[in-house]
């Protein structure tokens, strides 16, 4: 244990040291010589030296040790090293707690929930969900390198990575009974995008009509569908649109897209300044069917053929309208529940040095003190001079 200061440049202001003891000097008697007429003719002798003497040592001591106080202060000082090394047990929030404290730890082990903040164990269990994976590596970066760490996990691990983290420290993993609370399933909402055709686009309309049909899906989740000719205005709050007229798209449905719509736009449309595009629907022979790319805050996928059988087979197969759905939805997340005892973390990971403890806060409540014991000595009535 150090230590150290993160702004050594601070220290200067010790200089200031110089001030109490000036003052000190200068104001250590505040009487006047007054001449009588008397001894007006009396010969002159050589006074006395005198040696600095300073007066009320107690006071000028608090003054000189409050300007170090400040010093330090300005200069930031840490400790560094010193990290408790007691064990630590680490508990994942959906354990049986009484199989949890049935587990045999060192007497000074250090028990605290895998939540964020790592409260300690005598507090209620969290309920705000985080990353188990996250939390580890978190946990892994701030314990000393000579502590060890046992974390008890429950039969299911939900929010944690795709591949198994790699802590620096040797974890003792142990799985007890219990669950942790399963992610809330999205709730299944229907889908009607908007439409907007030429008149040369309507007979692929009788396929996009089809698919509506089948979008619907039952009578509770039916939306109404919005299907027009392009010459009608694509509603303010219309977030899904499928464009069928040739030629660039108009500036409105343009703005519209950049400020966060999604659009399937014909093979014939098109649009200016369109970054590079990637395939997101191939055919079975693996030749692209949908190309898209964002587009400002939104998105743009285009058909590479006419919506017709003789060019797009893909009409007619069953699963069409699920698949034009599919362009539209967000990315799904990756799966994160998966068995404990398969997710055993790794050893060999980074090791990180050890946070510095901030002293900041403590030489504040020092400074605070000082400075009141220093006026009370300065101001008290005992005093009979206040240098």
């Amino acid at each position: 244990m150090s230590l150290a200061f993160l702004l050594p440049a601070g220290l200067a202001a010790l200089a200031a040291l110089l001030l109490p003891l000036l003052i000190h000097l200068a104001r250590r008697s505040e009487q006047r010589p007054i001449q009588f007429a008397a001894l007006r003719w009396l010969r002159q002798k050589p006074k006395p030296r005198h040696r600095i003497r300073f007066d009320e040592w107690l006071l000028l001591a608090l003054r000189l040790l409050l300007l170090v106080a400040l010093a330090l202060l300005l200069a930031r000082p840490v400790l560094v090293g010193g990290a408790s090394e007691a064990p630590w047990v680490a508990v994942v929030p959906g354990v049986d707690l009484t199989q949890a404290r049935a587990v045999q730890a060192p007497e000074d082990a250090r028990w605290h929930w895998l939540a964020p903040g790592f409260p300690s164990l005598d507090e209620p269990a969290p309920t705000a969900s985080a990353s188990v994976t996250s939390l580890l590596r978190e946990l892994d970066a701030g314990l000393p390198a000579g502590a060890t760490l046992t974390v008890l996990v429950p039969e299911q691990l939900t929010g944690v990575d795709a591949q198994l983290p790699a802590l620096s420290h040797d974890i003792q993993w142990r799985v007890l009974p219990g669950s942790m609370p399963a992610a809330a399933a999205p709730v299944a909402t229907a889908f009607a995008p908007s439409i907007r055709y030429a008149p040369q686009h309507e007979a692929a309309m009788r396929y996009l009509r089809a698919a509506q049909a089948a979008w619907k899906g039952d009578g509770a989740n039916a939306v109404a569908s919005d299907t027009a000719p392009n010459t009608q205005p694509v509603p303010a709050n219309a977030r899904q649109l499928i464009w069928l007229a040739p030629g660039p798209l108009p500036a409105a449905i343009d703005a519209w897209i950049r400020e966060g719509g999604n659009a399937l736009i014909g093979h014939d449309s098109t649009v200016a300044n369109l970054p590079a595009t990637t395939v997101l629907w191939r055919d079975a022979a693996g030749a692209s069917l949908v190309e898209g790319t964002a587009h400002g805050k939104g998105r743009v996928m285009r058909f590479t053929r006419e919506l017709a059988p003789q060019a797009m087979p893909a009409l007619l197969e069953p699963d069409f309208p699920l698949r034009v759905r599919a362009l539209f939805d967000a990315p799904r997340a990756a799966p994160t529940r998966v068995p404990a005892a398969t997710h055993r973390p790794l050893t060999g990971g980074p090791v990180f040095p050890q946070s510095p403890r901030d002293l900041q806060p403590w030489l504040v409540l020092l400074i605070a003190i000082l400075f009141v014991v220093e006026r009370w000595l300065a101001t008290g009535a005992r005093r009979a001079v206040a240098p």
